[in-house]
């Protein structure tokens, strides 16, 4: 028999409470974790493009590759090894997921300092590999992550808790990747600014050091290697199979039906994403000026979206949560379409990116919730895993045809301004979907193990 995630149910906290909780070691490790989790996101994304975009890239090529964050899609493929396996060199001694914590970082580093001295100029092949191992040490690093933060929680306030820290420690680093950099960039150009992000992960690798291995969640996984290591055909069968099957045992046919809810509720923040930061560049703004806005109107509206996101969802409950969540996040999209037709004021880019942050973070912190409260001890990592992997999968396909659809709309005689505006406005609608989905769940779908006793 499985057992349930080690977060169980209890009473709502007082504000005291959290404000206590808020000093714990782990809530600190978690927002430093979620910090790493971040930064290397958008070095390979939205960040890379701007430096492909500097470079002359043309948006097809951009949006094309792009396509190596699909690193993130098919992390489930291994996520079995990592719950199942201890990390090389490091594994007996830091433990299994501080091991590949370890590991994970160490590649990312490496990735990211590769990226800085090829550049663009060698090539977009040698550039786009070093972002490939980027983008897959990241999405392992994710695995782990994403496991410790379940596995320590002890209740599911503490649960909910340790994700707002995450999402908050994620939002400082995307915005690092994605604000910061541009003016560094402007100064010192794009490769000492990524030299410089290769040295912000060592913040990951500190909380790694500083974590502690969660002992319920790490007895269950060794009593399952000691049982059926994994290189017998019952160890094999349970770390591949196992999460799996132990998911549709608990959900039956609605497992489908949530996974479809999954895989569309992020679509608008992934379709537009390649297409943010060209343009940017295209709309005439400065690097400067784009970083000092989303450093400052960003992070506040950041701020606020995470602190409104989990209000929502510990107040409202996990389905109410994610219908304001994905309302707010389509309008935010469709928004990018009025720099786009106004032009570049940044008063107007200033409340775009704030409304941008805000309902991107609010959806976040509800889907990350949500898809914590799914997962069963023993298949933690492999089962968000795959929860996460089809989050992504059908975002990270479409998004590689993002520069197509602006160029195609160019094409057929619209201005560039005219193709982008267009572009977002698609992009915030194909979210609708989503919110259908998860309207018939509230009505029909089983409830997730936060909301009744585990």
């Amino acid at each position: 028999m499985t057992q349930p995630s080690t977060a169980k149910p209890s009473k709502r906290a007082s504000s005291q409470e959290v404000l206590a909780a808020l000093s714990r070691p782990r809530v600190l490790v978690m927002l430093l974790l979620g910090f790493s989790s971040g930064l290397p996101f958008l070095l390979t994304a939205g960040t890379f493009g701007y430096w492909l975009r500097d470079a002359g890239t043309s948006l097809k090529a951009i949006g094309f590759l792009s396509w190596v964050g699909f690193a993130y899609s098919f992390k489930f493929l291994w996520s079995p090894v990592i719950d199942r396996v201890d990390a090389p060199l490091v594994g007996r001694r830091l433990g299994r997921r501080r091991g590949w914590m370890l590991i994970a970082q160490g590649l990312v580093i490496a990735g990211l300092l590769a990226m800085a001295f090829l550049t663009p100029a060698a090539g977009l092949a040698a550039i786009g590999g070093a972002a490939l191992v980027v983008a897959f040490a990241s999405s392992t690093q994710d695995i782990v992550i994403d496991a410790w933060r379940i596995e320590a929680a002890d209740t599911s306030e503490e649960l909910g808790l340790l994700s707002s820290a995450y999402q908050l420690g994620y939002r400082v680093a995307v915005l690092v990747s994605d604000a910061l950099i541009l003016i560094l960039a402007n100064h010192f150009g794009w490769p000492v600014s990524y030299v410089l992000m290769a040295l912000l992960m060592s913040v990951g690798v500190l909380a790694t050091l500083k974590a502690t291995e969660p002992k319920q969640a790490d007895a269950v996984l060794g009593a399952k290697s000691t049982d059926a290591p994994l290189w017998t055909p019952r160890g094999f069968f349970d770390a591949v199979a196992g999460p799996f099957c132990a998911f549709f045992r608990a959900y039956g046919a609605m497992a489908l039906l949530m996974l479809l809810f999954i895989s569309l509720y992020r679509l608008p923040e992934f379709v537009m994403g390649p297409m943010a930061t060209p343009f940017y560049h295209d709309l005439g703004l400065s690097k400067d000026v784009v970083g000092a806005v989303r450093g400052s109107f960003g992070l506040v509206g950041s701020f606020a979206g995470i602190a409104v996101g989990g209000l929502a969802v510990a107040r409202l409950g996990s389905f109410k949560g994610l219908i304001l969540g994905g309302i707010l996040q389509a309008l935010a999209i469709a928004s990018f379409a009025l720099p786009a037709v106004y032009g570049g004021d940044p008063r107007l880019f200033a409340a775009v990116m704030t409304a941008d942050n805000f309902g991107v973070s609010v959806a976040g912190v509800a889907l990350v919730t949500y898809m914590s409260s799914l997962t069963t001890l023993g298949y933690t990592a492999s089962q968000y895993a795959l929860l996460s992997s089809t989050y992504a999968m059908v975002g990270k396909f479409l998004k590689g045809f993002s520069g197509a659809v602006v160029e195609g709309l160019v094409a057929q005689g619209h201005t560039l301004m005219q193709a982008y505006a267009l572009f977002f406005v698609g992009a915030g609608a194909v979210g609708l979907p989503a919110i259908g989905l998860c309207l018939v769940l509230a009505r029909t779908g089983k409830p997730p193990k936060t909301d009744i006793e585990a």
